[in-house]
């Protein structure tokens, strides 16, 4: 309550979940949640990615997980993915990546399929809408200029901000991230339609490229 949830560790998240532990004599509700993540990341580089879509049957798996904490462990797996699907409002105003994040959670953040998206903005950077360009595989997805801002026309927006998601949960740019940015840049820039941000989405967190790299320095973009 003092310092606020962020600072709790995964297992201690789960710990206030699940309440108690084994019982006399065993793990502690925190050790409980130790080994439930021990025992998910063991075949796994990270153990919450599991937690997207695991099910009950595979929770009470683990000694000391019964229907009750399996349930409890569900609801807040379902009720935090229903808060990241939280859209804005159409014509909120995106004036943060975190705004345009949750504009697109829904059709990016838990899916298993790399998607590439498109944020599309008025003038006055009003939200008018977003759009799915393309869904590829697990691993991979295609998204060329010429589709992208053909749909960035067509829908009559007059600003955007690109997206995709990495299905593996790691949110850092690949190479082709990169080049892809810089080529939308200079497409971006040609057309008069400024490229506002590349963002990607994962495991419940998000980057920005335009935070975190410096082309935008290299083409700027009219906002």
């Amino acid at each position: 309550m003092t310092q606020g949830s962020q600072f709790l560790t995964s297992a201690e998240l789960l710990a206030i979940l699940l309440g108690t532990g084994q019982g006399a004599g065993k793990l502690s509700a925190v050790g409980l949640g130790q080994l439930i993540l021990h025992e998910l990341g063991e075949h796994q580089h990270e153990p919450l990615a599991i937690l997207r879509n695991i099910n009950a049957a595979e929770l009470m798996q683990i000694e000391g997980i019964g229907p009750a904490k399996a349930t409890t462990i569900l609801a807040a797996i379902e009720l935090g993915k229903r808060v990241f699907q939280t859209r804005p409002a159409e014509l909120t105003i995106v004036d943060d990546p975190a705004v345009a994040a949750a504009a697109l959670a829904g059709e990016l953040m838990w899916q298993t399929q790399e998607r590439f998206a498109v944020v599309l903005l008025d003038i006055k950077h009003r939200l008018l809408g977003t759009h799915v360009i393309s869904i590829g595989t697990a691993t991979e997805t295609i998204a060329h200029p010429r589709d992208i801002f053909r749909e960035v026309i067509r829908q009559g927006a007059t600003r955007v901000i690109v997206a995709h998601n990495h299905p593996s949960g790691s949110i850092d740019p690949s190479h082709e991230d990169v080049e892809l940015t810089r080529q939308l840049l200079a497409a971006a820039q040609l057309l008069g339609i400024p490229l506002l941000d590349h963002l990607i989405l994962g495991n419940g967190e998000y980057s920005s490229l335009r935070q975190t790299t410096l082309l935008w320095d290299e083409c700027p973009q009219g906002d």
